[in-house]
């Protein structure tokens, strides 16, 4: 790699804000040459802070290696992005080149579901930056031959929204004059994953004429124009119709009770058996128990507590899946968070349980056996909570169904083998 390679590779890294204005301002020409030869992991920050247009064009101009390895590490917001600007066979033919993993993780990101905000979401003009001046705003709408436009999204230096401009106020105010001193305050928004209720909800209590649709980070990803609102609206009244004369095939509070059991019964069935296999662990620990009654009495504690920072885990890593904050793609990332947390909260938890347990018991042996088994327990918590539902993503589950089941018994195993594993080695100072 020449020093010059290098140099640019750093100023992207170390800089990623002033090197997005740089290859905003470069001529086309030059930025094929400027591009050559580059990391994609260190053209990611800077894409994420371009244009939409201009991140695509960015993009379009990389070797095709390079926006391999850009697809496979972008968040989930940019790779859409670069993606929905691709023609469909390009953008096939790109997909095919990357690992099965990312590949299908991308495809599920791509698709929406039916009756989201994603689904109705429209991008008819590119960005606008509140530092833009009046006159630059109009070229950027005059090139997307955008029409019937009432309202402008504007964004910050971040691609985050911050609000919108009335094309009113812009129709009668001096061409060099700034969008951000027009700003007004944002009117609703919604996120991607939005269902078509809140849509409409959001509509009839704004009454406006668009609404503006974000990713987690605020990001505007779109906008829902008045047509498609009114589509929205049609569509809500007509499930509203079908629901009250019973054609909806998921349970509801008036179903049949055989509905109901029919429905429930099978993960009743799952659930005992993930309890038969966790009292099977502590049934190999017997006579130890037996002896020490007094692990008897603080086994529920340990199970409890990593069952409860399982569900916490859990419940995060469903979210960042659901509102595509995070795709499988994304697992290490998530699994070293958690671990960490995990880590923490058990280490903080050891001290505080350790020297209840020791003004309990007189034990120092049985503080240590629940301090050590309280870290242990927590991490495989966090990593449970984690990976459960990642892993039934990927699997092609809806990790909403047997998470929790799966995650229940992995908690209360882990925890029974740490505490009761540990009192085993340590048996002779209890």
């Amino acid at each position: 790699m020449s020093l010059e390679v290098t140099l640019r590779e750093a100023y992207l890294r170390e800089q990623p804000a002033d090197a997005a204005r740089s290859l905003e301002q470069i001529s086309n020409r030059r930025l094929h040459e400027q591009l050559s030869g580059l990391q994609p992991n260190a053209l990611i920050g800077s894409l994420e802070l371009l244009t939409d247009s201009r991140a695509a064009k960015v993009f379009g101009m990389l070797e095709k290696e390079q926006q391999r390895g850009i697809l496979e590490n972008a968040s989930p917001r940019l790779a859409l992005l670069l993606l929905a600007a691709m023609r469909e066979e390009e953008r096939d033919s790109l997909l095919q080149t990357l690992s099965p993993i990312s590949r299908r993780d991308l495809q599920r990101l791509q698709k929406f579901d039916e009756g989201t905000a994603g689904r109705l979401l429209d991008r008819p003009y590119d960005t606008i930056r509140a530092e833009m001046k009046i006159s630059e705003a109009l070229e950027v709408l005059r090139r997307s031959g955008a029409r019937r436009t009432r309202s402008l999204y504007v964004v910050d230096d971040n691609n985050k929204l911050v609000g919108k401009v009335d094309m009113q106020s812009m129709a009668t105010a001096a061409s060099d004059q700034h969008l951000g001193e027009m700003l007004e305050p944002l009117e609703g928004s919604v996120l991607a994953t939005a269902p078509r209720k809140e849509v409409v909800e959001q509509l009839e209590k704004y009454r406006v004429d668009s609404l503006p649709v974000v990713d987690v980070e605020n990001r505007l990803m779109g906008v829902v124009r008045y047509n498609r609102l009114f589509d929205a609206i049609e569509s809500v009244a007509t499930a509203d119709m079908q629901r009250m004369v019973g054609a909806s095939a998921d349970e509801r509070a008036l179903s049949t009770p055989m509905f109901s059991v029919k429905r429930r019964l099978p993960w009743l069935h799952i659930n005992l058996l993930t309890a038969f296999l966790a009292a099977a662990v502590v049934g190999v620990f017997e006579s130890l128990i037996a002896q020490f009654t007094a692990l008897a009495v603080l086994l529920p504690v340990v199970a409890g507590q990593s069952g409860n920072a399982g569900s916490q885990a859990l419940a995060v890593t469903m979210r960042g899946l659901a509102l595509r904050e995070i795709g499988i793609r994304e697992w290490r990332r998530v699994l070293s968070k958690e671990i960490t947390v995990g880590l923490v909260d058990g280490a903080a938890l050891a001290v505080t349980c350790g020297l209840s347990v020791y003004i309990w018991s007189q034990s120092i042996g049985l503080a240590i056996v629940i301090a050590v088994a309280m870290v242990m327990s927590m991490v495989f918590a966090g990593i449970s909570g984690a990976l459960v539902p990642i892993v039934l993503v990927r699997l092609g589950q809806d990790p909403a169904t047997a998470s929790s089941i799966i995650l229940t018994t992995v908690t209360d195993v882990s925890g029974f083998v740490s505490f009761l594993g540990t009192a085993t080695l340590l048996a002779a100072w209890i």
